[in-house]
């Protein structure tokens, strides 16, 4: 259990630290990854920048993610999960419509510029927790379009599965894989909404004066 993601962020700072792997820069996967990532570029020393990926939440259980989509274009579906739901096609459609809309309002107000340019770099794509796999795929792809050479997935806490479910990553570190895992939030003392304001802060600190 983590008191907060500030917590959980410099817990798996330190954790990557003592693994000893190279790192160039890494990537938060707004809106909640953001501060556990900034924790986990101030130990690491290394800069913080944001991946933009939103969830394709069931329709009727937008919890439950049927896929996500990312910058770039990318598109990540679960199609066992959208038949044994019964979506459509349409329905599909109209989630994806919504939430690209969303992610690209949210691209306007947290770059000043194109995404960050990841040639060759080695980099660490960090949320507050996995749970089905399906934004940090989305976010692995982004990562390897943009042209990183490796990516590491790392959270505080993810499901125990969380490496087979994602695609793209090179390694995915969890401090915590519990065996009954349900959701991300059980596994924090407090778990508020993060803001826009608070991501935009997070980034700021984290540029070079």
């Amino acid at each position: 259990m983590f008191a907060d993601r500030e917590e959980a962020g410099r817990l798996l700072g330190e954790h990557l630290r003592e693994r000893g792997d190279a790192v160039s820069i890494v990537l938060g996967l707004p809106r909640g990854g953001v501060p556990v990532a900034a924790e986990v570029a101030a130990v690491l020393g290394v800069p913080l920048d944001v991946l933009l990926v939103r969830k394709l939440g069931l329709p009727s259980f937008p919890e439950v993610a049927m896929g996500a989509i990312g910058e770039r274009g990318v598109r990540v579906v679960d199609a066992s999960t959208i038949a044994r739901a019964g979506v459509t096609a349409d329905e599909v459609a109209a989630v994806e419509r919504r939430e690209r809309a969303v992610l690209d309002e949210r691209a306007r107000l947290l770059r000043r510029g194109p995404p960050p340019d990841l040639e060759g770099d080695a980099v660490v794509i960090v949320d507050d927790g996995i749970a089905t796999g399906a934004t940090a795929t989305a976010a692995c792809l982004v990562a390897r379009s943009l042209g990183a050479r490796s990516v590491l997935v790392a959270a505080p806490v993810g499901a125990p599965d969380a490496a087979r479910r994602i695609e793209g990553a090179d390694a995915v570190v969890c401090l915590e894989q519990p065996f009954a895992f349900r959701a991300v939030g059980d596994h924090y003392r407090s778990f508020a909404q993060t803001t826009e304001a608070e991501v935009l802060a997070a980034l700021e600190r984290s540029r070079p004066r």
